[in-house]
This record gives C-alpha cells, sequence and structure tokens, in this order.
C-alpha cells in the first residue's frame, strides 16, 4: 500500500510499504477513505526528530470502510463505515471505565513512561503506524472504530477522530459557567473549534486570541470577538488588559491555551530545537523530555488574563520540565488548571449524535485543502509554513 512515511526533519514522502495484517483477534484493517493532518503532525515534521524512525508512518486522524475483522470483533462487521479516534484504549479497563482513555492501562506505553499509545506518534507512544495511509490496522476495534452512518460527506464525521473531541474536552474542561466568557488562546484547528463547541455548549462571549491574520478572520466571520496578538509585542499584561477592555473590566471566567509548544516566533526555542537536532537521538531524547523546550508566552497570558476562581483549560501539548509557571499567581487567584491529552475515544461518543442529522459545528466545510496522498509531501510543506492560507488539509488516499 501507500503511505505517508517520516525520512528525515522536515521531509515526508510517499512510500510503498506492507500492507497491514490482522494480528490479534481484537484487530481490524480498515480502508481509508479520508484522513486529516493535524497540528500535531508538525511536531513530527520537525521538533520531534529525535523520537521518529526513517519510514515510520505518520497520520492519526483516519476514517474509512471496514475490511477484515479479527475473530473476537462483535461490533463491526467488513463493510462498516468508522472513523478512528487517535489515542489507543481497550475500552474496558479501569481507566476507560472512568473515561479517562489516555491513560488506558492496556495500552500504555510504560518503558517511555507514557499514557496510551497514539497512532503515528513515535516512539514516546507506542510506535504503532499511522493513517495517513491506503490501509491501517485498529487495535481493540470493537471500541476504537466508530461505526457511522451512510450518506453524509466523510468530513461529517471525520474531525471525530481528533478536532472535535479535543476540542470538546478543552471546553469541558474550562468549565464555562452559562452564559458566561471564555477566551480562546490560538485560533488553529482545534481553537478555531473549540470556539465552535463553546457557542454551542452556551458561552455568551468568545474572545479568540492568534497572530495569523487569516486565523483572526476566519474566527471573526462565525461570531468570534478576535484580537491580533502582534498588536502587544509579547506584552502579556496588556494584552490581558485587552481582553478585560472587551469585557467592561471583568477578567474572563476561563481561558483555554490551544498554543502548546508550537514555536513560532520563539528565537529561544527554535534555537534549542536546532542544537538538539545536532545531537545523537538518545542525548535529543533526554534533553526533549527534561529541558525547558515550550514557548510560554500563551500559557503565561491565560494565567494573566483569566478571572479570579475560573478555570484554565490546556489542551495546547506541552513537554519538558523545566519550564517555569507562575504557581504564586495560580495559588492567589484560585485558578483551577486542567490539562490532558483528549480522550478522544470517550468524547467521540458524546459528540457523534450531534452530526448524524446536521453539519453541526460546519465541519463540512473546516478545511481549506482537499489534496490526494499523494500530494502529502507539499501538503506538509505548506502547512508547516502557514502557505496558500492552509489550516486543515485532508488527504484522499
Amino acid at each position: 500500500m501507500k503511505a505517508v512515511t517520516w525520512q528525515e526533519k522536515r521531509k515526508v514522502a510517499v512510500k510503498e510499504v506492507p500492507d497491514p495484517v490482522i494480528q490479534e483477534p481484537t484487530d481490524a484493517v480498515i480502508k481509508i477513505t479520508s484522513t486529516a493532518i493535524c497540528g500535531s503532525d508538525l511536531h513530527l515534521y520537525e521538533v520531534m526528530t529525535p523520537f521518529m524512525e526513517k519510514d515510520d508512518i505518520m497520520g492519526h486522524e483516519p476514517m474509512g470502510i471496514v475490511q477484515e475483522v479479527g475473530s473476537q470483533v462483535k461490533h463491526i462487521k467488513v463493510g462498516d463505515r468508522v472513523v478512528v479516534p487517535f489515542n489507543i484504549a481497550c475500552g474496558a479497563c479501569a481507566m476507560c471505565k472512568k473515561g479517562l482513555t489516555t491513560q488506558c492501562e492496556v495500552t500504555q506505553v510504560k518503558d517511555m513512561d507514557r499514557g496510551a499509545a497514539l497512532f503515528g506518534y513515535t516512539k514516546l507512544y507506542g510506535h504503532v503506524p499511522g493513517g495517513q495511509a491506503e490501509y491501517l490496522r485498529v487495535p481493540h476495534a470493537d471500541f476504537m472504530a466508530k461505526k457511522v452512518p451512510e450518506g453524509p460527506p466523510d468530513e461529517r464525521f471525520l474531525y471525530l477522530s481528533d478536532v472535535l473531541p479535543t476540542a470538546w474536552q478543552a471546553v469541558k474542561y474550562a468549565n464555562i459557567p452559562e452564559n458566561n466568557t471564555v477566551a480562546v488562546i490560538g485560533l488553529g484547528p482545534i481553537g478555531e473549534m473549540a470556539t465552535r463547541v463553546a457557542a454551542h455548549q452556551g458561552a455568551e462571549r468568545i474572545i479568540g486570541i492568534d497572530l495569523v491574520p487569516e486565523r483572526l478572520e476566519r474566527a471573526k466571520s462565525h461570531g468570534v470577538d478576535v484580537i491580533d496578538v502582534r498588536d502587544f509585542e509579547g506584552d502579556q499584561q496588556a494584552l490581558a488588559q485587552a481582553v478585560r477592555d472587551k469585557l467592561g473590566g471583568r477578567s474572563p471566567e476561563a481561558v483555554i491555551d490551544a498554543v502548546g509548544m508550537e514555536a513560532h516566533g520563539s528565537p529561544n526555542v527554535k534555537a534549542m530545537q536546532h542544537l538538539t537536532g545536532m545531537l545523537p537521538d538518545k542525548a535529543a531524547q533526554k534533553v526533549f523530555t527534561t529541558a525547558g523546550m515550550d514557548r510560554l508566552f500563551a500559557l503565561h497570558s491565560g494565567i494573566e488574563m483569566v478571572g479570579r476562581g475560573g478555570t484554565l483549560s490546556l489542551v495546547g501539548v506541552y513537554a519538558g520540565q523545566a519550564d517555569p509557571i507562575s504557581l504564586d499567581a495560580l495559588f492567589d487567584k484560585q485558578v483551577q488548571v486542567r490539562m490532558g491529552q483528549a480522550n478522544a475515544p470517550f468524547w467521540t461518543q458524546e459528540i457523534l449524535p450531534l452530526l448524524v442529522d446536521d453539519n453541526t459545528f460546519d465541519v463540512e466545510n473546516f478545511a481549506t485543502h482537499r489534496l490526494t496522498l499523494d500530494e502529502a509531501p507539499n501538503a506538509y510543506e505548506i502547512f508547516q509554513k502557514k502557505q496558500d492560507n492552509a489550516f486543515k488539509i485532508v488527504l484522499k488516499p
């Protein structure tokens, strides 16, 4: 089959690789009909290269048609249309039963001291082949392969793989009081979808913060009150005051940080990444997981702007153990902080009914680019460089 494979920093290639096969009686194999590129894939493309191996298959946002099932798979059958959430979970352990599928006790990557395995996401998370391919092996398929109805186009359901459950959890964790305000820092696919979910769940005011003009306009077009962070030249206090000015002097009751470790505009982080890339993999892995690697402007801004007694929801991925945050401010303001990898298989079950009869969240118009699998190298380049207004890219095998 054809698959998008990692070759080296900033280079992917579409190559012929062996077809996946049933390895366990609980597996299924699906034929991919649509698969998307995620902002987290860009971490693999550039930042997390010490954990990658040549010819690793990329991708964790797939859907398709069931081609084969193992002998113990009972809830799906050949020919079913399914979407596959990005984190791999058994659905039956104590953690899964609590809805914490990212902590699944069966698929935890214990030799790396990590939570549940992920599709297409480095040796840190299980080294499982990803879904930017013609076919995908799905472990624990009875729980992982979510059956969706025939009829609507793929993009009605595709984002149940990652974008929707991640944005859904971000809003749930933000605990926005009814008819109150949330500020969303970062208007990439997750942040912008979080603004749509927040509106659906009853937020009265939604303020979106970003530095990419096209993203600001996109969010503004569906009712978000936007702020261009470039106007504040790295001044967190001034940015927070601008948010309060929009709210008549009050602070937002909730803030969602949808930025995480994206390094755009951060010379210090770029330098750290460059130096890390020059080290042998073992040494680079140690630096990556222990050193302060992140651009913390978004996080510090969130701490500054959230109201006293409010909630800070972190959905952007952070890595490294040495990055400082202001525990004093969090403690003094009595801020609740909730964070973590999205429990996608759990939330998918809650969101799916909203999509069956309606294009809720306007998901069918969410992607800006629809390309063939063979065009993946160009797709990664324009997405990483934010060229051609690339916001969300869907690949068709």
